[in-house]
């Protein structure tokens, strides 16, 4: 007969960002650049209660798009940049800003939904 094993709470921050299993730790959680895997290849965890959804693009967009082109902005106005200015360093600004940082935010998110239990709401009728 199996027994159930139990697992030791791990900080969403030290497996999300690391794209590992918020349960066990060890299992990889993408399966891909930011497609989740459908379980744990070691604990059997089942990712299907996680969902973002649109979490991690909010997040870059307000905290990394946002100040990336407003330098390009600020790079116009300021210095009537030609293109090519533009593209050597407007461009590679806002892909490094908006792409590297996607996975371990959503990870993250994850790992927090796992962690704190996260749920839909649901009304309480008891009273």
């Amino acid at each position: 007969m199996e027994t159930q094993r139990t697992w030791k709470p791990l900080s969403p921050v030290q497996t999300g960002l690391r794209g590992r299993c918020p349960r066990c730790g060890e299992g990889h959680l993408f399966d891909g650049f930011l497609t989740l895997k459908p379980k744990c290849e070691v604990c059997d965890l089942d990712y299907s209660f996680a969902d973002p959804a649109d979490g991690p693009a909010f997040f870059i967009i307000c905290f990394g798009c946002i100040p990336a082109v407003a330098f390009a902005i600020w790079l116009e106005v300021a210095h009537t940049a030609p293109y090519w200015v533009h593209l050597v360093t407007t461009l590679p600004l806002i892909l490094l800003t908006c792409i590297p940082p996607l996975r371990p935010l959503k990870g993250w998110l994850v790992a927090s939904q796992f962690f704190y239990k996260a749920q839909e709401g649901r009304l309480d009728t008891s009273s």
